[in-house]
């Protein structure tokens, strides 16, 4: 059997169990043997994307040193940058409930907006977090800004109202975004208890609101240069 072989080539699932053979241009399977032809003086090297072990159907070679498609020029990632600020505006819906916890978390993203030069922020105070999406999404369809960060703390009691809450919550901040086409950043914390929401205001486990706040960022900053 006799082939002629390129840099990149697919061998059949038949001609399985390959060995390369130092010095000759062929390679030696367990129960059959292929004669590669080369038009070229000395042979490329090839390697192979596949073990010995298991080897599957219609298996690709290629040749060395090949660069991967997602760093060819034919690919281009678009990111967001936390460092091109200028001339982005934020808005902060907060929920007033759990306000020891909530008032906390908008000190941690007013800080993260200011280390990272933002100088246009409106913080717009609602009662609960029920109430952050549908004021979410008027923002939004204002025109006005560029992302809106949603701040809130749903605690578990003794009744089913917490579920309720945080799944309309999340569901409210998610649907504000799509429909409005801005970003709207869920910094909504739902915890068990209020510990673990103090934890997460600027506790041991950090504050989540200026995590929110730097993902508000990139995110605007994504749009506003890539996705207009």
């Amino acid at each position: 059997m006799a082939s002629f072989v390129s840099t990149d080539c697919v061998l059949p699932s038949h001609q399985s169990g390959f060995g390369f053979v130092h010095g000759q241009d062929r390679f030696c399977g367990r129960s059959n043997i292929l004669h590669l032809q080369s038009d070229c003086k000395s042979p490329r090297s090839l390697s192979f994307l596949l073990s010995v072990q298991d080897i599957k159907p219609h298996v690709a070679v290629r040749s060395k040193g090949r660069s991967s498609l997602s760093r060819t020029a034919a690919v281009r990632h678009l990111t967001g940058s936390v460092t091109r600020t200028h001339g982005l505006r934020f808005a902060v819906v907060v929920a007033r409930f759990n306000e020891i916890v909530t008032k906390q978390l908008l000190e941690g993203a007013l800080g993260t907006f200011k280390n990272y030069l933002v100088q246009d922020i409106d913080v717009v105070w609602v009662p609960g977090s029920f109430e952050i999406s549908v004021v979410a999404a008027r923002l939004g369809k204002s025109g006005k800004y560029h992302a809106i960060l949603c701040i809130g703390a749903v605690i578990r009691g003794d009744t089913t109202h917490y579920d309720a809450v945080a799944n309309s919550a999340a569901s409210g901040v998610l649907s504000a975004g799509l429909n409005s086409g801005v970003p709207c950043i869920f910094g909504v914390l739902t915890c068990d208890d209020m510990d673990q929401a103090l934890n997460r205001a600027g506790g041991k486990s950090g504050n989540k609101g200026a995590e929110a706040a730097l993902t508000a960022i990139e995110m605007a900053s994504l749009f506003e240069h890539h996705l207009k």
